[in-house]
């Protein structure tokens, strides 16, 4: 339930996402709960719902507990949080430059600067760390001018996501990203890389924990899992699966998206251990966008899975 607005100008993501929710907010809200302790969201990706809760006001007087095992996704959010003047500056400098020369601009970036520093960044033991304000203002400006908005790395861990087709593509908003700052430094906020089995081996009863994990295919040539040089697969879905009907079993508010597939329905809506913890499937619709056909790319419908009735 939303009770009001907790910023004075709504924030949106930084950050294009594969299956990013912003535009499914208008179904994930009536099952956030009305009342919880913390605010748990291991596969963090845009954040969509951690800024839904700010703006909301959800999240006054709570903590905020944001983790993903994409150091890159981290690294560049601390340095939103910390540093918010200095990577404006490097984003003004960056969208001038794909003004000037587009498609040039952006491998010469993508290949000759990000990948480069990236690869050194990632020889050290805590990549997140060693971000600066240059390397996050190159994330932001390939993901925002590559294809889709994705966020892809090859085997070798280098990002190898295209240019994409937009003629003019607003690269640095200023405003907005120092509203997400704002909203990353708020008091108790937590900005972590760390796989989702710790992160919710921490969460307790009454916490609000949502889990948007990279979607399982929903056919054969429909796999996005490239999101880190490791892959998430179905191993890792049921992994996801025990752990949620245990969050469920602990008492705390689970809310989980994927894909309406025979995989996920198998582990959730056909599942006497899921329907015994009080998970529940519901359907909604969704337009996907990533597809190399733009005829692939109208509404399908994704899973809501839950323990929290709508409204409540």
């Amino acid at each position: 339930m939303i009770r009001g607005t907790g910023a004075s100008k709504p924030v949106k993501p930084l950050l294009k996402w594969a299956g990013g929710k912003r535009q499914l907010l208008p179904a994930l809200r009536p099952y956030y709960p009305s009342s919880f302790a913390r605010y748990v969201e291991p596969f963090v990706g845009s954040g969509a719902v951690f800024l839904d809760l700010h703006n909301s006001g959800l999240l006054e007087d709570r903590e905020a507990r944001l983790s993903d095992i994409n150091a890159d996704v981290i690294g560049c959010y601390r340095i939103v949080r910390d540093v918010p003047e200095d990577l404006i500056t490097a984003l003004q400098m960056l969208e001038d430059g794909h003004r000037a020369a587009g498609r040039a601009h952006f491998y010469e970036v993508r290949d000759a600067r990000f990948n480069p520093r990236r690869r050194e960044v990632h020889a050290h033991e805590r990549p997140a760390e060693r971000y600066t304000p240059e390397l996050a203002a190159m994330l932001i400006y390939l993901n925002r001018t590559g294809y889709n908005g994705l966020f892809r790395v090859n085997a070798h861990g280098e990002f190898n996501v295209p240019v994409g087709r937009q003629s003019s593509v607003r690269v640095c908003d200023a405003d907005n990203l120092r509203g997400v700052s704002a909203a990353l430094r708020r008091p108790g906020v937590t900005l972590e890389v760390e796989l989702f089995q710790d992160a919710l081996a921490r969460a307790t009863a009454g916490d609000f924990v949502y889990l948007d994990p990279p979607y399982a295919p929903v056919s054969r040539t429909s796999y996005f899992t490239s999101y880190t040089s490791a892959r998430f697969g179905q191993e890792q879905q049921c992994l996801l699966q025990r752990a949620v009907i245990d969050l469920a079993g602990r008492g705390a508010h689970v809310l989980l998206s994927n894909s309406v597939s025979p995989a996920i329905s198998a582990l959730y809506e056909q599942n006497d251990a899921a329907r015994e913890a009080g998970l529940l499937t519901r359907t909604v619709e969704a337009r996907r966008a990533i597809n190399s056909r733009a005829s692939g790319r109208g509404p399908v419908l994704e899973y809501l899975i839950t323990n929290v009735r709508a409204g409540r």
